[in-house]
């Protein structure tokens, strides 16, 4: 005779995999609350006078915008080409900020030696970049996913460089005393123990490459989200000029919600 299910038998993995997808679904329902009242706050601004047309287009006629592109084929080309020179700039750049700050993190020397020229190197705002990329590298693709390259850089070198200055010392000492050194030590036990510094310094610079995809694109583009928001303003279109903010603001946070994905997978995986 079969015993009844009780709560008890129910395996504790799978009620805590319930509770958290229970609280991720509450959390996200709760992040959706303020962007629906400034929906709410914008359609009523509208519709009251409180703004004109020019100032601050409805809503819809924004979708309108949005749906008039989508007929003409341009609105997937701006969205492809944006999020690939985005994409293609934060791994790039990801990847030798996480390289360069392992380096100064683990290496005093290095530390003294580079670490004063790369903050004033940071320090450079982004549009001062561009006349110098444009002449040395030309108006190519490569120049505009350089400067995005730039801006993801320093928020992964930061991070990881003054992460790795803290991590534990027994734990080195302890991966030492197994024979682990250099790079084996570094992938073995350093990298591992600073595991969410490191990915908030991948979602610091992810950020930053949507902040610098703009003024990547004023590189003499031609397409873009960051060309839509110029060549809108030239030509006096307000609704394309919110389509396009709109945009980059959801294609930020949606790429930053798959970031955080990877995060919450690494952090139970080796941290």
């Amino acid at each position: 005779m079969t015993a009844p299910t009780t709560p008890a038998a129910v395996p504790a993995r799978s009620r805590s995999r319930g509770t958290g997808t229970g609280r991720r679904v509450r959390t996200t329902l709760l992040g959706l609350i303020v962007p629906a009242l400034l929906l709410g706050a914008w359609q009523v601004s509208s519709a009251t006078g409180a703004f004109t047309a020019v100032q601050l287009p409805p809503p819809g006629a924004v979708a309108a915008a949005g749906a008039e592109l989508l007929e003409r084929g341009e609105l997937g080309v701006h969205l492809g080409i944006s999020t690939q020179r985005v994409l293609l700039g934060f791994a790039a750049g990801g990847a030798l900020g996480l390289t360069a700050g392992a380096v100064l993190g683990l290496s005093r020397t290095a530390d003294a030696l580079l670490g004063p020229t790369i903050g004033a190197v940071r320090a450079v705002p982004s549009l001062a970049w561009v006349p110098l990329l444009i002449l040395w590298i030309g108006i190519n693709e490569d120049s505009k996913v350089t400067l995005i390259l730039i801006g993801a850089f320093f928020p992964v070198f930061t991070t990881v460089s003054l992460a790795l200055r803290h991590v534990d010392r027994n734990l080195v000492e302890a991966g030492r005393a197994f024979g682990l050194t250099g790079l084996r030590l570094l992938t073995t036990v350093q990298l591992p123990a600073i595991i969410p510094a490191v990915f908030s310094g991948l979602r610091l610079a992810l950020a930053q490459s949507w902040l610098f995809l703009v003024a990547a694109e004023l590189i003499a583009a031609s397409m873009g989200l960051g060309w839509l928001l110029s060549d809108s303003q030239n030509n006096g279109r307000v609704d394309r000029i919110f389509l396009a903010i709109v945009l980059l603001a959801v294609l930020g946070k949606t790429t930053d919600a798959l970031l955080g994905l990877a995060q919450r997978w690494a952090v139970r995986r080796w941290a």
